[in-house]
């Protein structure tokens, strides 16, 4: 039997619409999440007019560029991972590419060392060209089914007639003035179209609830709508992106027309791996998501997690040590494969992971870990990133049991600062490592021309013993996204609670030897005991979590928000 039902997220679009009334809140068969109420609204009316799982994730990815501006949209990259049914799987890969004058030297000054991370971004040397607008037109190609105009409407009607300022977006605003005005005034480049959007004549941002339009944006949204992806690779787009990067005030870089012109988005391999009785697949090179997030799954499940629980230091000693290992081989092997070989097989192998299981300890504590040595690996190195910030995860399943996947991002907050035709411009190749060697060893994550910088995004699908998927979760934050989603796994497979409980948990996050729990209620009394157990360098951080998923509970899809987020998007 079917389940249909009005969704809020579609009332919230309807109230700031002019074009939907209350009562004309679609009914749909399925379900949307996304970190913004007015994207999942958007990918609700896709289901809503019959349209498939990739057609609503396509419209919430596009609805995102306008209401969440600060973590995604067009001006940047994703991953999208989509199931059929019957669990047949595909990927596809919409990461931004460096530009072809990009070499090893893109990140070091004239001594040869490595550049500052404020002296590039803002800027024009952290923009990759955008991949988003082709992995769309790709993924629709395949398994849409309405007409393409279609998935930009309810994105050109928020843009056009206005959305209310969320307390995320205005915080996030007063936060990163830098990045919108420009520090002390510098970056005069963008600081204007910044501040037309966003922020009132004394410099702050327009209140909560301020009505916030851009035309510019609607404007170029609806040339995309009726020409296609060529409005955005070709023409006056192209140029102007070109424009903007070369002409940065700060840090200018060389990108072309003929850059932008050249970007592909393409189709990948999924990467999977049994955990218990189900299947986990997700996202592989040039995101670490799938290797990292199915290690700590390999190398978690011979123990009785489901003892344990989430108030438990002893379950999380074991999923510190986990991370701490899977994290020390992603810095050693994962980048581009298009460039550099990835053992990826060799990361989940079942006796490759036994090996390095054994290394946990439940009572005590690793002194040192390092990268293993994974069948068929050859020897890198460890680069030096800066950390990883921004993105925005969105999960939506149909009524046919299509269920995709999909995490967005333009890297930092606005990413770059720049802005063309109303939306941002990612900063990301900054996920590069600015050194290309370490120790006269290479690194797989080095800059290239036309490489994609390494990705923690880990947009995965679940699946039951007998292939049906029942959970489609991502997360965003950086580096933080993949044991965000390994948590959420755990807790779906192993303690068996609904998504929507599981993203509400606690996150801790070990990548090396510095251990971070999230700062709420018992967070003291946890970093006590895990010390106590001999972690060292343990700390609470504060807000850096978001997640988001949807979950097959008794037959009926059921959208999970992030609770960390969602009291921060709803309506004034």
């Amino acid at each position: 039997m079917k389940t249909i039902f009005v969704p809020i997220a579609a009332l919230l679009l309807a109230s700031c619409s002019t074009q939907l009334l209350p009562d004309q809140a679609p009914i749909i068969d399925g379900a949307v999440s996304s970190a913004e109420p007015r994207a999942t609204a958007a990918g609700e009316e896709m289901l809503a007019m019959g349209g498939s799982a990739t057609d609503a994730a396509l419209a919430t990815l596009v609805a995102l560029t306008v209401v969440e501006p600060q973590s995604s949209g067009i001006g940047g990259g994703g991953f999208l991972v989509r199931s059929d049914a019957q669990g047949n799987v595909i990927t596809y890969d919409g990461r931004e590419t460096a530009p072809s004058a990009a070499d090893e030297r893109w990140f070091l000054g004239e001594d040869g060392e490595p550049l500052d991370f404020r002296s590039v971004v803002p800027g024009g040397r952290s923009v990759g060209v955008p991949g988003n607008i082709a992995m769309i037109k790709l993924a629709h190609d395949r398994h849409g089914k309405l007409e393409w105009a279609e998935l930009f409407k309810p994105a050109i009607r928020l843009a056009r007639h206005g959305f209310p300022m969320t307390r995320r977006l205005h915080d996030m605003l007063a936060r990163k003035s830098d990045a919108i005005m420009g520090p002390m005034g510098s970056i005069a480049a963008f600081s204007e179209a910044g501040r037309a959007l966003y922020y009132r004549a004394d410099g702050t941002p327009h209140p909560v609830g301020t009505m916030l339009t851009n035309p510019a944006l609607a404007e170029f949204l609806e040339r995309v709508a009726a020409e296609g992806p060529d409005a955005f690779y070709t023409g006056s787009n192209a140029a102007r992106i070109a424009a903007s990067v070369q002409q940065a005030a700060q840090a200018p870089a060389p990108m072309t027309v003929a850059d932008i012109e050249a970007y592909e988005a393409k189709t990948r391999a999924p990467v999977c791996m049994d955990y218990r009785a189900h299947r986990v697949c997700s996202m592989g090179p040039p995101s670490s998501g799938a290797t990292t997030m199915l290690q700590i799954l390999g190398l978690l499940e011979r123990f009785d997690l489901s003892a344990l629980s989430p108030d438990d230091p002893a379950f999380w000693h074991l999923f510190t040590e986990a991370s701490r290992l899977a994290y020390a081989d992603r810095e050693a092997y994962l980048g581009d494969a298009d460039f550099v070989w990835v053992p990826v097989a060799g990361l989940l192998d079942d006796d490759y992971l036994a090996a390095r299981s054994a290394l946990i300890s439940p009572d005590t504590v690793m002194a040192e870990v390092r990268p293993g040595t994974p069948p068929g690996a050859m020897a890198m190195a460890d680069g030096d990133e800066p950390p990883e910030s921004g993105t925005s995860h969105f999960a939506v399943a149909d009524g046919q049991g299509n269920v995709v996947s999909l995490t967005s991002t333009i890297e930092g907050a606005f990413g770059s600062g720049l802005i063309v035709n109303g939306y941002y411009l990612n900063n990301e190749l900054t996920d590069f490592s600015f050194s290309p060697t370490s120790d006269g060893k290479p690194v797989a994550n080095a800059v290239a021309a036309g490489k994609r910088p390494r990705s923690s995004m880990t947009p995965s699908i679940v699946f039951a013993a007998d292939g049906e998927p029942v959970l489609a979760v991502g997360a965003a934050g950086g580096s933080t996204i993949i044991v965000q989603t390994a948590k959420n796994i755990i807790a779906v497979i192993d303690w068996g609670m609904s998504a929507g409980d599981a993203l509400a948990i606690r996150n801790v996050f070990a990548p090396g030897n510095v251990v971070m729990v999230e700062e709420g209620p018992g967070d003291a009394a946890l970093i006590a005991s895990l010390a106590a157990m001999g972690h060292e360098n343990v700390r609470s951080v504060g807000p850096r979590f978001k997640a988001n998923a949807v979950h097959k509970i008794n037959g009926r899809w059921v959208p999970a928000f992030d609770p960390r987020t969602q009291k921060d998007v709803e309506l004034p």
